[in-house]
């Protein structure tokens, strides 16, 4: 059976945005055409860079590693809550995730679009001002017991969350995997609400996160 792949991940490239905490994205040639006749890059970045999911033991000292989580559980159906022209600096609060999300079943996957995805660059606004999930919004979406949750930036917590990881720990804890730095294309929004989404991430042992590619999938036609 065809079916059509509608992508929701960020690219990743030398001096790609990333968090400002981690290490700049490096990627440099180490071997190339015609001299060598191949060629082949080095990449230097965070496992948590570009689409990435979070496992447990990202934020929690005795939590389950990415290899300790079913391949299965990175795919589901999944629920758009689009929060497009939310403010910077906003808090995703329960009462907003009620009202985007609700038909929202138990175990599905829910992605939070704020539009923070087109703003990716190496700006203030970027780096540092994007709404983000509040920890009660967090516990909100760990009562309904979803699969996964995704957000359209590189923290789902937003720029306090290094010191305050309540967010993160609150659907961690929970189970809950995370997905930061999705895109959201405007075909994503024409798809079926809720629509599959496959979310992959690399096969790294005792790893906290993985890059990974996320995306949409419809049956053809569609």
């Amino acid at each position: 059976m065809t079916m059509k792949l509608i992508d929701l991940s960020q690219p990743v490239y030398h001096d790609a945005p990333n968090c400002p905490v981690h290490p700049p994205v490096s990627s440099v040639l180490l071997r190339d055409h015609p001299e060598a006749g191949w060629r082949v890059e080095l990449l230097t970045l965070s496992n948590h860079t570009g689409s990435h999911v979070d496992a447990p033991l990202h934020k929690i000292a005795s939590g389950a590693s990415l290899d300790d989580i079913p391949l299965s559980r990175f795919t589901g159906m999944a629920r758009i809550a689009d929060l497009r022209g939310i403010a910077a600096n906003t808090g995703i609060t329960p009462d907003m995730l009620e009202e985007k999300l609700p038909e929202l079943e138990r175990d599905e996957i829910v992605l939070l679009c704020t539009g923070w995805g087109e703003k990716r660059a190496k700006t203030q606004e970027w780096l540092y001002e994007s709404p983000y999930l509040t920890p009660d919004g967090a516990k909100w979406l760990a009562e309904a017991e979803v699969r996964g949750v995704g957000i359209d930036h590189y923290s789902i917590g937003g720029i306090t969350d290094p010191v305050n990881p309540a967010t993160h720990t609150a659907l961690l804890a929970a189970g809950i995997w995370i997905v930061e730095e999705l895109r959201f294309p405007p075909e994503a929004f024409a798809a079926p609400n809720p629509c599959q989404l496959m979310c992959l991430p690399i096969n790294l042992k005792g790893h906290t996160g993985a890059f990974c590619r996320p995306v949409l999938v419809l049956p053809s036609g569609r």
